[in-house]
C-alpha cells in the first residue's frame, strides 16, 4: 500500500505546474487497485502513474468542488485473491470512488464488494461478464470486448480479406469472454476459425501453439493473451519462422510488448482502444507530459487510469456534490468531451451498463513503434 502525497508533490514539481491557490478542506479519498507486482506490474504501474498525474493536475488547479483528491494505491500483486483482500481494506478507508484493477479475473472478483458497498467502481478490465451482470457501480475505461471484437472482425474480413482465422487466447475470465465474443462475431461475418487455441496465464512455451496455427493454415491469427505471453508467442512465431499475418487487441500492441518482443513484433498488427501515437493533440499532449515524468512512453492502461480520475473530477463537479449514489447514476448515459473537461483526452460515452464507447484505431508495428494506419468511429455514433 502507498500513499500518494509525495507522488502528488513530485509530479507538480516535474511538470511545472502552476498551483492556482491553497486548498485545506479534507480530502476526497480514492481507493486505487492496481497490479503492481506479479506478471501485471507493466500495466498497472501505469495505470497508476496515468492516475497520480491526473490528481496532480486537479490539485494544483483546485482540487475538485475546493476539495483536494487524495489516492491510496492497493497492489493486487496481479492475484484475484490478493484483490478481493486488499478491495476489503480499501472499502474500510470510505473511498469515494475506487479505481481499477486492471485484470479482468481480479474485477470479476472484487465488484461484488464494491456493488455491496453501493461505490462506483472505474475498471480497466476489458472481459465482456463484467458489465453483464446488472451492477449499477461498475464502469469501463478500456473499450469492452462487446465494443472491441466487432471492430476486430470487421477489420479482419473487410481490410485483411481473411476468411480463415487461428484464435490463441488465454484461459481466464479475460481470455474467455474474449473468445465467446470472437466466435460469435467471426460466425456472423462467415470467417471460419481454423484453429481454437486455449493458453495458460503466465505461459512460458509457445512453440507447440505456433505448431498449431502453421497446421491449421489460416489467412491470419488472432492473438488474444496478456502483454508477456503476447511477446513470448511472437518471439516463438519468429523463431519458427511462422508465416501467418498476426493480428490482436490492444494488449498485442503495447510497448512492454514491443520492448519484450524486439524485431519478432515488426508488422504485427492490431486494433487499440487508445494510443500514445493517436493523432488526436490532446493525447499527443499527455503523451509528452507522461514520458517526460515517468521516462517511458504510456500504454492505454496509462491514458485509462488518467482519463478515470478526470472523469471523477467532471462527474463531481456536474453534480455539485460527492455523493456516490449520484456520480452512479450521473455517469450512466453520459457522453464527456474533452471540450467540457481537457482531461477527457477523446470523447467517451457510457451506456446503462457501464460500457464505454468511442473513436479507435488501427495500427500496424513499424521501427519498433506503433504506426496508427486508421482511425475508427464509435460501435454507436
Amino acid at each position: 500500500m502507498r500513499r500518494t502525497g509525495l507522488v502528488a508533490a513530485a509530479v507538480i514539481l516535474l511538470l511545472g505546474l502552476p498551483v492556482s491557490h491553497a486548498i485545506s478542506a479534507d480530502p476526497i479519498k480514492l481507493a486505487d487497485l492496481a497490479e503492481l507486482s506479479g506478471g501485471g506490474a507493466p500495466v498497472g504501474t501505469s495505470w497508476k502513474n496515468g492516475i497520480d498525474m491526473a490528481i496532480a493536475e486537479i490539485n494544483a488547479a483546485g482540487g475538485v468542488l475546493g476539495r483536494p483528491l487524495a489516492v491510496t494505491h492497493y497492489d493486487t500483486q496481479t492475484n484475484p485473491g490478493v484483490s478481493r483482500g486488499v478491495l476489503q481494506k480499501a472499502l474500510d478507508e470510505d473511498p469515494y470512488v475506487v479505481l481499477g484493477p486492471v485484470y479482468s479475473s481480479a474485477t470479476m472478483v472484487d465488484m461484488q464488494l464494491t456493488e455491496q458497498a453501493k461505490v462506483p467502481e472505474i475498471t480497466g478490465g476489458a472481459a465482456a461478464g463484467l458489465t453483464k451482470q446488472g451492477d449499477a457501480y461498475i464502469f469501463r475505461m478500456v473499450l469492452g470486448q462487446a465494443s472491441s471484437i466487432p471492430k476486430v472482425v470487421n477489420y479482419l474480413k473487410d481490410r485483411m480479406k481473411v476468411q480463415t482465422v487461428a484464435l490463441l487466447w488465454v484461459n481466464d475470465d479475460y481470455g474467455k469472454d474474449g473468445r465467446d465474443a470472437f466466435l460469435r462475431e467471426s460466425a456472423s461475418h462467415g470467417i471460419k476459425v481454423a484453429a481454437d487455441i486455449s493458453t495458460e496465464p503466465a505461459q512460458v512455451d509457445f512453440s507447440a501453439d505456433v505448431v498449431k496455427v502453421r497446421d491449421a493454415k489460416p489467412d491470419a491469427v488472432f492473438v488474444y493473451t496478456h502483454e508477456e505471453e503476447c511477446a513470448r508467442f511472437l518471439k516463438e512465431a519468429k523463431k519458427e519462422s511462422l508465416p501467418t499475418p498476426i493480428f490482436g487487441d490492444t494488449t498485442l500492441l503495447d510497448p512492454k510488448v514491443i520492448a519484450l518482443a524486439g524485431d519478432a513484433a515488426e508488422g504485427v498488427r492490431g486494433h487499440l482502444s487508445l494510443s500514445a501515437g493517436a493523432p488526436i493533440p490532446s493525447i499527443q499532449d499527455f503523451s509528452g507530459k507522461f514520458q517526460k515524468l515517468y521516462g517511458y512512453v504510456s500504454d492505454h492502461n496509462g491514458i485509462q487510469g488518467y482519463m478515470a480520475v478526470h472523469v471523477i473530477r467532471y462527474v463531481t463537479e456536474k453534480n455539485k456534490k460527492v455523493d456516490r449514489q449520484a456520480f452512479a447514476d450521473t455517469l450512466h448515459g453520459l457522453t464527456i468531451t474533452p471540450e467540457q473537461e481537457p482531461g477527457i483526452l477523446i470523447p467517451t460515452s457510457w451506456d446503462a451498463s457501464g460500457d464505454d464507447d468511442r473513436l479507435s484505431f488501427i495500427a500496424e508495428i513499424v521501427d519498433g513503434k506503433q504506426k496508427i494506419v486508421e482511425t475508427l468511429p464509435k460501435l454507436h455514433p
